[in-house]
């Protein structure tokens, strides 16, 4: 049987093993479901706990994508048979959260809490397609390779969703600005701007993979996993690209630094549809996912970046699965999905037509838990056991 993330143990000299994860599901982009969240979650553990495992390589099977996010589709139609047809209007209850989107969700960001607290290196191969969950594989890394082909986006604005998968974290930590154009844009970004902005340590090329998991082979790991993050850092910094040029983010970086001066959404984007995006393909994309995009989100992604200043790592995903359950009863989600992936018909009814209409009570209900106290599922989260 072909498992959708493949396992192996490369042995090493001196004996230390290196931990080997394959996303295996390359007619599918490699996007991440439940089973392959729990595979991961599991292993990862296991190899944690494994004296003799030095460090874990997470890559995947095809050339495309490492991942191309979660698995939407099944989210859609848990969300359809939770709700109904989007003719009952969206929802506005919490009380009854489908269980496969709450499960996914909470399994989901407890992997990628573990990725960016593991006690031992982790490499990603961040090769083609990298967008929403597999960023969140990508993020917590302790080396995150990027190459000449890896495109990176957080898209959620078109599917009425937000940038979760720590996204909280991770964009609040960009240069001035970048996180929150690239949230409320969707915009994708190369691996040279993944390296400007933070996604990333390394660029290397795709064509140097073997070389790398062969330098990996000949290192004599130690029991320090300080150490062998040292040693795994010397390796990358030699094969790394010398050739690396200014990517375009890095290009409109002024730009993006002052649109982050605007204090409400619909100042950010009337000043960003203001500007002349003549022969400048890039922003001109950025924009037109604006017009394309669901109100709400821009909000979202607003108030997440505000909110997550000074928040730990435990609580930006705490927030996160409040906000994601949210998405999921409120019906914008569904909405999103279903006009980008299900019909394909790209008009998606969005409950506001504009940013100007979303009032601030619809978006503070988003931020509000719907669990009792002391029973949120990630509640745990970062707490020594």
């Amino acid at each position: 049987m072909n498992l959708p993330v493949v396992f192996d143990l490369l042995v090493c000299e001196g004996g230390k093993k290196v931990g080997v994860a394959t996303l295996n599901k390359p007619e599918a982009l490699n996007a991440i479901d439940l089973e392959m969240v729990q595979l991961l979650f599991n292993q990862l553990q296991s190899w944690q706990g494994d004296e003799d495992v030095a460090m874990v390589f997470i890559d995947s099977q095809g050339d495309k994508a490492f991942c191309a996010g979660g698995d939407v589709v099944s989210m859609h139609q848990a969300m359809f048979e939770q709700a109904g047809s989007r003719d009952k209007g969206h929802q506005t209850s919490l009380q009854s959260i489908p269980v496969p989107i709450e499960t996914f969700f909470t399994e989901e960001y407890r992997l990628d809490f573990l990725i960016h607290t593991y006690s031992k290196p982790i490499l990603v191969w961040g090769n083609g397609i990298i967008m929403g969950g597999g960023l969140g594989l990508m993020a917590g890394a302790s080396h995150r390779i990027v190459t000449e082909s890896s495109r990176i986006a957080m898209p959620e604005v078109s599917i009425g969703l937000y940038p979760d998968v720590g996204g909280t974290w991770f964009l609040n930590r960009m240069p001035a600005g970048c996180g929150l154009f690239l949230g409320m844009t969707g915009a994708s970004v190369s691996g040279n701007d993944a390296l400007f902005v933070g996604l990333a340590d390394h660029l290397i090329h795709h064509d140097k993979k073997s070389e790398v998991l062969n330098q990996i082979r000949s290192i004599e790991w130690d029991h320090c996993g300080a150490q062998n993050a040292s040693r795994l850092t010397n390796m990358c910094e030699q094969l790394s690209a010398k050739d690396i040029t200014s990517g375009s983010v890095q290009a409109h970086q002024q730009l993006i630094a002052e649109l982050a001066d605007y204090k409400t959404v619909s100042d950010y984007i009337e000043a960003l549809q203001a500007v002349d995006v003549t022969d400048d393909k890039w922003l001109g994309k950025a924009i037109a996912s604006i017009a394309y995009g669901s109100p709400i989100t821009m909000h979202l992604v607003f108030e997440q970046l505000q909110k997550g200043q000074g928040l730990s790592l435990a609580e930006c995903f705490q927030m996160e699965l409040t906000m994601s359950c949210r998405c999921a009863t409120f019906g914008e989600f569904q909405e999103g999905v279903r006009a980008l992936l299900i019909d394909k018909d790209r008009s998606p009814k969005w409950a506001f037509a504009q940013v100007q209409d979303v009032d601030q009570q619809t978006i503070d209900t988003f931020f509000q838990s719907p669990w009792k106290e002391g029973q949120h599922p990630l509640s745990d989260l970062g707490q020594s056991k």
